[in-house]
């Protein structure tokens, strides 16, 4: 069975890590050379991907460690250039899996596409009309627009009305929302092609005018939950009891409910994990940051994404649900090379496995900072990596960065300057 477990990871160097994974996953001689090449990605499918593409801009794909989801083990990949997410996610699915790991479960993937309807002569009629006429809507969507997508289990599920604004037709309008199972993909061009096509017999239906045809990114039916229970000992170090950190880690979550300025830093973190898997399996990572943060404040105050509280056995219990439209299969998926590689590291069946494992990324790494603010501070951990960063701006290569980093966070110096000092030759 395959291990999320690997001490020492961090301490391989990149070709050691590389030849691992390709005896883990049994890595063809492509994929191993696209792991080892500085883009992968190529400048030929680039310029197919977007508009006037003149070059590619890579960023750092990391393992991340230790996840241990519904007892099954992951390495998750990881695409960010922020020092110290691939090491936080890790160290916190390590608490986690010493708590027994986490448990995750997600809904049916149903995306909503939105038809906005404006100038109808009587909006309470025609929103009638349009849910009387459901069954034949969802068969016009399921036979013309999305049938190859019926085939494969999914499909228009549901159409709902709601009517917006009040006062005189001008302003007001009718939205229909036409719920759409994508199964495993993000749905984005699906739920559009079907709302565009179903316009006119919905025209035809309120006699007012259709506008907008278009997805909500606030994917609110589709939903990825992950949790975790641990108890306080897992905490415990030389310098901090377990019941003082956990205690810290509340009352972190409290600030972060009661705080918007709080609260956007905290899920800042949440997200650091998040996106940075979003990106690494070629996922849109705009949609689910909008989502996300759109969902944050659905009470009407936003808040923190996360829940942290103590359970009546006395054990920390943290929780994370967030919409989640991420897909398995697609154009960008398929085409990037990377993307592909990611999702076989990852071994996820489907594309509500793959949003459990993300929202768990997203609760390992909100964990670890919030556990840091607690104790240490989070700069202890942050500079310690920073300092990498640093010695490579100044121009270190090689054994050298890991020296001149060593040094800068042994005086507490971690700057340009200082760098560039001790790389002069009479430093």
């Amino acid at each position: 069975m395959k291990t999320s477990r690997i001490p020492g990871f961090y301490q391989l160097s990149i070709h050691e890590r590389i030849q691992k994974l390709a005896e883990v996953y049994e890595l063809d001689v492509s994929e191993v050379s696209d792991l080892s090449s500085q883009g992968a990605l190529s400048l030929a499918q680039a310029d197919k991907m977007i508009e006037n593409a003149v070059g590619i801009f890579s960023l750092p794909i990391g393992i991340g460690t230790n996840f241990l989801i519904n007892n099954k083990e992951y390495l998750v990949p990881m695409a960010i250039e922020e020092p110290s997410v691939v090491a936080a996610a890790s160290f916190g699915a390590k608490i986690i899996r010493e708590g027994g790991g986490f448990t995750a479960t997600s809904t049916e993937p149903v995306m909503i596409g939105q038809i906005q309807v404006v100038g109808c002569a009587d909006f309470e009629a025609a929103a009638a009309a349009v849910l009387a006429a459901k069954a034949e809507l969802i068969s016009e969507a399921n036979t013309r627009y999305v049938p190859n997508l019926v085939q494969r289990g999914g499909g228009v599920r549901d159409i709902e009305v709601r009517q917006l604004g009040e006062g005189s037709p001008y302003n007001r309008m009718l939205v229909v929302h036409v719920l759409l199972d994508t199964c495993d993909a993000m749905g984005a061009n699906l739920i559009n092609t079907t709302v565009e096509g179903l316009a006119p017999t919905v025209e035809k239906l309120t006699g007012g005018k259709v506008y907008l045809r278009i997805l909500s990114n606030l994917a609110d039916q589709r939903l990825a939950k992950a949790r975790c229970e641990i108890p306080p000992h897992c905490f415990t170090t030389q310098n901090y009891s377990g019941e003082d950190v956990v205690e810290g880690i509340v009352q972190a979550q409290n600030f972060a409910i009661l705080d918007p300025y709080r609260a956007v830093t905290h899920n800042k973190g949440v997200m650091n994990g998040v996106d940075a898997v979003v990106m690494a399996t070629g996922n849109d990572w705009r949609s689910v940051e909008s989502a996300a943060h759109a969902y944050a404040a659905r009470s009407g105050q936003y808040r923190a994404m996360t829940e942290w509280y103590r359970n009546e056995a006395g054990n920390l219990v943290g929780e994370l649900e967030l919409p989640m439209a991420l897909g398995i299969v697609g154009a960008a998926i398929s085409l990037h090379p990377m993307a592909r590689i990611a999702l076989k590291f990852l071994r996820v069946r489907s594309a509500r496995e793959l949003a459990e494992v993300t929202v768990c990324v997203g609760l390992a790494q909100n964990l670890s900072a919030i556990r840091a603010l607690a104790t240490d501070g989070i700069q202890k951990g942050h500079m310690a990596l920073h300092a990498r960063t640093v010695a490579m701006t100044a121009g270190a290569e090689g054994d050298q960065i890991d020296a001149i980093a060593a040094e800068l966070v042994r005086t507490g110096e971690v700057t340009l300057s200082r760098a560039q000092a001790l790389m002069a030759p009479s430093a």
